[in-house]
């Protein structure tokens, strides 16, 4: 079996495991302490029959592992296994030499994105677009400065002369996905996020929202390229 298809198989497992809500309830009260599964089965409120099925099935899921206590050597406590609650997260992504944001005419959302990545992550980013506008929007660039971050009104560029080898290619609008997944596109995304485009609307309120989207994204996305930096380095 593939490593990648292990790694699903035991996910899966450790999920359905915690699919039935009093398996979920148990392995909350062992998430900030240990207890024994009568102590679980008081604060629960459930049967000891009932709380022994169930800590059987998380402890075969790897979810827990019993340990004789040290002062009373017949009572057991439960422990949970954190390094199994933390493989639940999706894999992280192949090392990648920098982050490029394409949008379609890399006027809002590809800048907000990469400097949302560079405030928030570190490491390198950069933008491009499918079809560049001569300047970045202003209103992507005064809600970039209201949160803090910079943007050059005049730094666009076109894909072409932004990517390289070595680059994680992220679409953050539909257009540009489709033009790049296009058989003829040299350039390939690595991501899609479907993001609507704040220029249709060309309100303060629209750029808002694409760049809370773009935030919510990065900070789910971060954890998983984070590591395949370090890494690299």
């Amino acid at each position: 079996m593939e490593p990648e298809s292990s790694s699903l198989l035991a996910r899966a497992r450790v999920h359905a495991a915690l699919g039935d809500p009093a398996r979920l309830a148990i392995v909350d009260a062992l998430t900030l302490g240990d207890a024994s599964p009568g102590e679980i089965a008081h604060d629960l409120g459930m049967p000891t029959n009932l709380v022994a099925h169930h800590v059987k099935v998380l402890q075969e899921a790897g979810l827990l592992v019993r340990g004789r206590s040290e002062g009373d050597r017949r009572r057991t406590y439960l422990r949970l296994v954190p390094d199994v609650l933390a493989s639940l997260a999706p894999p992280p992504l192949e090392a990648a030499d920098r982050v490029v944001f394409v949008c379609t005419h890399n006027s809002a959302r590809s800048q907000l994105a990469a400097a949302l990545w560079r405030d928030r992550v570190g490491g390198s980013a950069a933008s491009a677009g499918t079809h560049p506008a001569a300047r970045v929007h202003p209103r992507a660039v005064r809600v970039a400065h209201r949160h803090g971050l910079t943007i050059d009104p005049t730094g666009t560029a076109h894909v072409a002369d932004v990517v390289h080898d070595g680059d994680l290619v992220i679409a953050v609008c539909d257009n540009a996905h489709e033009d790049l997944t296009d058989p003829a596109a040299e350039v390939r995304p690595r991501l899609h996020w479907s993001v609507p485009d704040p220029v249709r609307v060309d309100t303060d309120a629209a750029f808002e929202a694409a760049y809370t989207d773009l935030a919510d994204r990065i900070n789910r996305l971060a954890p998983a390229v984070a590591p395949a930096r370090h890494r690299s380095q």
